[in-house]
């Protein structure tokens, strides 16, 4: 099973460049899930077809805040997905994040802007980075795929 992972996509609509992506990176997913940020619901038009999962982040107005929570836990073929934005400096948003959930195979987080993709005390911390990209935080654009076999495996993919 192939699940699509964006975050932080920070657009008032979707953009040209957001459906490329989606018809290239995510054309073959089971699942999206967009870890927040994603500041305008029209956005998430572009996942049409797809079953999507998403989160609140700090840059959701009350639209996005009352659709979606900020915490979600998921099943996918026995396997548990935190679900979450993050809050907080960017630095740190990790060990922030990891006590929200309890007994999960994988920790799906955004809000740092930075990719994360590693395993830690058996959980797979996964961050896909952000799709927007800020100069201030010298952040290259980027997304990610979750691939459930036997394990949990990421991989981050660079725009």
């Amino acid at each position: 099973m192939k699940i699509g992972v964006i975050s932080d996509t920070h657009l008032d609509a979707p953009t040209p460049f957001l459906e490329r992506v989606v018809d290239k990176y995510f054309k073959d997913v089971d699942l999206i899930l967009h870890a927040g940020d994603i500041c305008a619901v029209e956005v998430l038009d572009v996942f049409r077809g797809k079953k999507m999962y998403a989160v609140a982040g700090n840059n959701d107005g009350p639209d996005i805040e009352r659709r979606f929570p900020t915490n979600e836990l998921i099943n996918v073929k026995g396997f548990k997905i935190g679900l979450t934005h993050g809050f907080g400096f960017p630095i740190g948003v990790e060990k922030r994040v990891a006590t929200l959930f309890e007994d999960i195979d994988c920790l799906v987080f955004g809000h740092s802007h930075w990719p994360v993709n590693h395993r830690r005390e058996g959980i797979l911390f996964f961050n896909p980075g952000t799709f927007q990209g800020w100069i201030f935080f010298l952040c290259r654009r980027s997304i990610g795929l979750l691939t459930i076999g036997q394990d949990i495996r990421g991989e981050i993919v660079w725009l």
